[in-house]
């Protein structure tokens, strides 16, 4: 699961009042921002849990005895909207943050993001294919404009980047996300799978109008500075922007429109330019970073560095965020249900990463202390070798439970268990420290932005797979798995071999 985003704010020493009541020695606006994260959390796994098993609900690669009144659709379509779906979510998180530094500020923009986030998940709450394409639509963007102004808020509480307290309440932070992400699947996904998939979606809205209340109630623990519009657009811009946005949407709708009215739409005319954005967008961008010929030549350096974990990232996520759809359809169709007697819906599965995130986190944290205070601690880059190389191991097992269940046998959930735990250790190893790098190689006239691109990394890693998935390639296939694991494999050990190479472009980050 990719980390919230953590952004730091050219505003300091506006923080709450010291002094009386706080949450766990922190101040006590970091309890709204928790309960609301870990609520939109909540919604958005537990909705997110249930979207490619709806997706196939009712049709050809349903599983048999499963509950039906889904989309009917085939595996690989609903694959490619999945993929392009998370893609999306990421991609809408710099325009997010530009919302919130340019138009509404911080705490206005989160409001609002949460009320579009569950009008969403009602309109996925309603049958029929319109109005669950408007519902991923509606989530989507809601979720790009909440995840870089809520982490910005919780910034904001601290008195600047040396306060002692910051990474601790970040930390705190965090465990909202994953408390939000392992309950989702348990409740979200069993009514949703076992009772009715639009009751599901229900909850899912619930829970963000929950989330909702509780951060309007707890505003007036927040910082002032939450309020403030940072570098509020002027009329001129304001003007500007307005017309060229209104330009895209014609030339888009007029676009559609010709292709829906001559009987050509189909889904691809929906999922393979989202894919292809989701892709050229973060080149684009790197693109545009690295050619800024304002930056100075130690920042053009790491920039280059940069590029080398940001291609690895894209690499890790791609294959990662299966988990929400391989290895989801795999877990709902081939894999055993029923343990001690005891059945469960193949959406629980979905709890093992953030339950594993909680059990192993503090382990590698004190591992690296541990190994720090001997100066034995892996340099960032080592670090990342061992992401790639430990999702590429992900994989290889995962080939093997997959090639078993190849005559229609359904393996036992441990292979599940032990491929999330794989992965996670891996997660461990690349995401907190891919936030933390990119804190510090970012130019100074990026520093901000440079945290929506890391977020890039997932929308180029998940619009990858939609291509794939809509190019013909069968994800199922015991050969594509071993392919992906070889790719990652060989990544992490190029990545290791010249570490060298990219530490020299790094400067003086470690």
């Amino acid at each position: 699961m990719a980390s919230s985003l953590t952004k730091d704010t050219a505003v300091q020493g506006n923080s709450p009042v010291p002094g009386g009541k706080t949450f766990f020695g922190h101040p006590r606006g970091l309890a709204p921002l928790f309960l609301t994260e870990m609520w939109e959390r909540f919604s958005y796994y537990g909705m997110r849990a249930l979207l490619v098993v709806y997706l196939i609900a009712g049709g050809p690669d349903a599983k048999p005895d499963s509950q039906g009144g889904g989309l009917a659709m085939p595996e690989a379509s609903s694959v490619a909207i999945y993929s392009a779906y998370v893609g999306m979510v990421y991609l809408l998180a710099m325009p997010g943050g530009w919302f919130g530094d340019r138009v509404w500020g911080p705490r206005k923009t989160v409001a609002i993001a949460a009320g579009i986030i569950m009008a969403g998940h009602l309109a996925l709450a309603v049958p029929g294919k319109p109005t669950f394409f408007a519902g991923l639509a509606l989530v989507a963007i809601g979720s790009g404009l909440l995840k870089a102004n809520i982490s910005t808020m919780v910034g904001h509480l601290y008195d600047g980047p040396q306060d002692p307290r910051r990474d601790g309440g970040f930390t705190i932070f965090y465990i909202g996300v994953n408390v939000g992400a392992f309950a989702a699947p348990l409740v979200i996904g069993t009514v949703g799978q076992k009772v009715n998939w639009h009751l599901g979606f229900s909850i899912a809205a619930l829970g963000m109008g929950l989330g909702l209340i509780i951060f309007l109630l707890g505003t007036r623990h927040l910082s002032p500075v939450s309020s403030v519009v940072p570098k509020p657009l002027t009329a001129e811009e304001r003007k500007s922007t307005l017309v060229k946005a209104l330009l895209w949407f014609a030339v888009a709708a007029a676009f559609y429109g010709v292709v829906a009215g001559t009987g050509h739409f189909t889904q691809k005319w929906a999922t393979i330019p989202l894919a292809l954005l989701g892709v050229a967008i973060p080149i684009a961008v790197l693109t545009r970073i690295k050619r800024d010929k304002e930056l100075t030549a130690g920042e053009q350096t790491k920039v280059s560095g940069y590029i080398w974990f940001f291609v690895a990232a894209a690499v890790f996520w791609m294959i990662f965020d299966q988990a929400g759809s391989t290895m989801s359809t795999f877990a709902e169709k081939k894999t055993a249900d029923n343990v001690f007697g005891i059945d469960f819906p193949s959406t629980w599965f979905q709890s093992v990463n953030p339950l594993w995130v909680m059990a192993i986190a503090p382990i590698f944290a004190s591992m690296w202390l541990w190994l720090a205070r001997r100066d034995r601690e892996p340099s960032t880059t080592v670090k990342f070798s061992m992401a790639m190389v430990g999702i590429g191991a992900s994989f290889f097992v995962f080939a093997i439970p997959m090639s078993m269940a190849s005559d229609g046998t359904k393996v036992t959930p441990a292979w599940l268990l032990m491929i999330y735990m794989i992965q996670t250790m891996g997660e461990l190893c690349l995401s907190p420290v891919g936030l933390s790098l990119t804190t510090k190689m970012a130019p100074q006239k990026y520093a901000s932005q440079m945290m929506g691109v890391w977020f890039l990394a997932v929308t180029a890693g998940d619009c990858t797979m939609t291509l794939l998935t809509e190019g013909g390639v069968d994800l199922n296939g015991t050969g594509v798995i071993l392919a992906q694991a070889a790719a990652a494999t060989l990544a992490g050990f190029a990545v290791w071999m010249y570490r060298k190479r990219i530490e020299g472009l790094m400067g003086d980050v470690r």
